[in-house]
């Protein structure tokens, strides 16, 4: 596994993060302690100060799979929400665990429940609630 580029996250967004982490189910326990590891090794921000290149929970975003060569639209949603968002992917797939705090440009490469390892670029950010200046979501 490579080195992984450094990440930012929302205060808020980490405590909900950390709370999901704390209740996952079963299934999730994989994904969950993934997400607890960047949690722990990202730099936690106030939302009025996350640069607005980072991924956010609830920005749309543009990336590719390099593995697959696949780009691919998703909005970085907590569980509940993917129900109501279109094109919404889960924090807590493997996926959307590697998106969190990237930077446009930032590649990462991820372990996939298969035993597999996937390499992600961030490519663009067309979305992002700190940007538009809705902290309390």
């Amino acid at each position: 596994m490579g080195q992984r580029p450094p990440i930012i996250i929302n205060r808020l967004d980490a405590e909900r993060l950390q709370r999901l982490i704390d209740h996952a189910s079963e299934k999730d326990q994989v994904v969950a302690e993934l997400l607890e590891e960047e949690l722990s090794r990202g730099e936690v921000l106030d939302p009025q100060d996350i640069p607005d290149n980072v991924v956010s929970m609830n920005s749309q975003i543009r990336f590719t799979d390099l593995t697959r060569g696949c780009q691919m639209v998703r909005t970085l949603v907590y569980p509940h929400a993917l129900a109501s968002v279109a094109d919404g992917i889960s924090v807590m797939a493997p996926i959307g665990a590697a998106l969190i705090g990237l930077k446009v440009g930032d590649e990462i490469e991820w372990p996939l429940p298969n035993n597999a390892n996937v390499r992600l670029r961030i490519d663009a950010i067309f979305w992002q609630p700190e940007r538009e200046k809705q902290f309390h979501r």
